[in-house]
């Protein structure tokens, strides 16, 4: 479980988060959501340490985020934007295994089971030995989440991890938030599709001009009309054979 009480952050002369205080429970599935600029990708980057709190508080299952002697074995963090490395499709996702190596970093059998275990799931095996560089956006965000897999964290924190891929590996991705939860891990991740979070998620964090508009099931942030303020959208919801469904009503006029 993730608190966090009071926080503050951002970046030289930009203040971005103001006194959010919020908890990610073990075992669920957080969306973080909100119009542009709002914040959602500088919590995560504090979550994990990347960017410095101003004043506040974060406490991973009890222990304050400052005190955490090996914070990479606790928080996997896959960014929204990052470099395409000139390495295969196994050897990045090795890099998931770093916190866990001693010098030299010699990767032992453990890790490579760890590494060939998550390409399975994200369904990569057949492309362990391809270049990274040569494979589409989409595939090349699932090596990543695969990477993420690899570090084999208690928590896992995810920046637009469905970018780029198409509708089939975007719900797959879903799936494979959801199944980590089941194992008991906290997920947090952020995701512009509200609908899609809506789907999937368990709880929704609305960020609004770096503060929290709104947390709760997705039920209670719903019926808070919360949504329809921040993103000056109309949504609905209706019953159906599959369950609550929700949707944009069309514009007036």
């Amino acid at each position: 479980m993730i608190e966090i009480s009071h926080l503050c952050s951002g970046y030289p002369g930009r203040p971005v988060l103001k006194d959010i205080s919020a908890v990610f429970p073990s075992g669920a599935l957080t969306v973080v959501a909100g119009p542009n600029g709002c914040g959602k990708s500088t919590l995560l980057k504090t979550l994990c340490g990347i960017v410095s709190i101003s004043s506040g508080d974060i406490r991973i299952d009890g222990t304050p985020l400052s005190a955490l002697r090996w914070p990479a074995r606790t928080i996997a963090y896959l960014p929204q934007n990052r470099p395409t490395p000139d390495i295969t499709v196994e050897r990045l996702v090795l890099h998931g295994r770093f916190p866990y190596l001693s010098y030299p970093r010699r990767y032992r059998p453990q890790d490579r089971e760890s590494a060939r275990q998550a390409m399975a799931t994200m369904g990569l095996l057949d492309m362990a030995e391809t270049p990274v560089r040569e494979l589409s956006g989409g595939i090349r965000q699932k090596v990543y989440l695969a990477m993420a897999l690899a570090q084999d964290t208690p928590a896992i924190l995810l920046d637009e991890p469905t970018t780029y891929l198409d509708i089939a590996h975007q719900l797959q991705i879903m799936r494979e938030a959801r199944a980590l939860c089941a194992q008991g891990k906290t997920v947090v991740m952020v995701l512009h599709d509200l609908l899609m979070a809506m789907r999937t998620a368990d709880r929704l964090l609305i960020l609004h001009e770096g503060r929290v508009a709104a947390q709760g099931s997705c039920g209670e942030v719903w019926e808070s009309r919360c949504l329809d303020r921040v993103f000056g959208v109309a949504l609905r919801r209706m019953d159906t054979p599959d369950g609550v469904q929700y949707y944009y009503a069309p514009p007036e006029g």
